[in-house]
């Protein structure tokens, strides 16, 4: 009947042994994770669930007792130590496994701070895991004063339920502004302003120097323009990193992550990637997406292939942020663009509209699901709009679908 063996219980590997099953598959299953828990969400980490809005249950992709009934071996808090293509089997906890297909869907890693600069001391939190908000809870308390380092969309959210628990933060970002890599300079001068209008202290062009502690606890930071802040903890929020360790020592091919081909193949026979840590051929290039979209779409687009599907992964990339009470939704990738066309709504509600010549590339929506709605559907179907008509807020967006 086979083995299928999924390293890795994030959403990806979650969504992918799930679509086997869905599928039809009958053989056998595992589903190994490195937490002691079952797969969750994560975004919902530094956000309702840091908030207390969110029991543990309720992270929770699946009720546990899912795996059983369809008969998928959970292992979890076990880590693979080793992976050999050429006998097909993996070891786990000791244990050597065959399998018959093999998937990575071990995610992606966050950047640390070096520990020369201090960031191995006590009260210093990256936001992956379920461990590490459970680790920084009990510091998100009024009236403490927190550093955010990284002005990146992790950065901001983190910075967002700080304030929102009356803790003192300010936030410091290296490059000229915040969301440089990722957003236009009009999206970045809207949370610019939310975050302001809500007390944090954004501080742009200036880098960490390096943490102070006493006891082996941070207790304050000196930043690259000599100034010195006291705080009780610090949120590390500088980018994640494609998990490839495991893939890497067992001889498969990196480029940006865990090279594979349109359907999901690595350079070694039997072993597929999908999730954050694999990059994809796309438009001519390759590249890998971080967002719970691409892990669930891209892990169901490889159980089919494992199962003689042959279909290219062709990704319809979206993302979303929630900061206080705004919801940010992004549509397409703006990578290339060479003008924003901004559309004002009422109140906070805003979209700024990403074009390269006449074709539409992305959408940033905020509290504005109408924009983010019809920019979608455009981009998806390779359409694009009139900038003009985009621009004025008299003119119904609904339109465009049916030009």
């Amino acid at each position: 009947m086979g083995h299928i063996v999924v390293i890795g219980a994030g959403q990806a590997g979650a969504s992918l042994v799930a679509r086997l099953r869905k599928d039809g598959y009958e053989g056998k299953i595992t589903l190994i994770g490195a937490e002691p828990v079952p797969p969750y969400q994560r975004p919902p980490l530094s956000k309702a669930y840091l908030l207390g809005d969110m029991a543990l249950e309720r992270l929770y992709l699946r009720p546990e007792s899912f795996y059983a009934e369809q008969d998928i071996s959970l292992r979890l808090g076990q880590e693979v130590t080793a992976i050999d293509p050429a006998a097909q089997t993996v070891t786990v906890g000791g244990e050597t496994l065959a399998y018959d297909d093999l998937a990575l869907t071990t995610g992606s890693d966050p950047r640390r701070l070096p520990a020369a600069i201090g960031g191995d001391l006590e009260g210093v939190f990256t936001v992956r895991t379920l461990a590490d908000v459970d680790a920084m809870a009990p510091a998100v308390v009024e009236g403490a004063r927190a550093l955010i380092v990284g002005g990146g969309y992790i950065g901001l959210e983190a910075a967002a339920v700080c304030a929102k628990r009356g803790v003192q933060v300010t936030l410091v970002e290296m490059a000229d502004r915040i969301l440089q890599r990722v957003a236009a300079p009009e999206t970045s001068d809207y949370f610019r302003a939310l975050h302001k209008g809500h007390g944090v202290d954004i501080r742009e062009g200036v880098g960490l120097e390096r943490l102070t502690g006493t006891d082996g606890k941070v207790t304050g930071a000196v930043l690259a323009d000599g100034s010195e802040l006291a705080v009780e903890f610090v949120v590390v929020g500088v980018g994640i990193a494609p998990a490839t360790k495991l893939a890497e020592a067992a001889g498969l091919e990196i480029d940006n992550g865990i090279k594979t081909d349109a359907q999901g193949r690595t350079s070694a026979p039997h072993i597929w990637a999908a999730g954050d840590c694999a990059s994809f051929p796309y438009r001519g290039g390759r590249i890998r997406l971080e967002s719970v979209p691409n892990a669930i779409d891209q892990a169901e687009c490889v159980a089919g292939n494992m199962l003689g599907a042959g279909e290219d992964y062709v990704p319809k990339p979206w993302f979303w942020s929630d900061q206080y009470d705004v919801k940010l939704q992004i549509a397409g990738l703006n990578a290339g663009y060479d003008r924003i066309v901004t559309r004002q709504g009422e109140g906070q509600s805003a979209s700024f509209w990403y074009f390269k010549g006449d074709q539409l590339l992305a959408v940033d929506a905020m509290n504005d699901p109408r924009a983010y709605m019809v920019g979608k559907r455009l981009i998806d179907n390779g359409k694009t709009a009139d900038p003009d008509l985009v621009g004025d807020p008299e003119f119904d967006l609904k339109a465009l679908m049916r030009a």
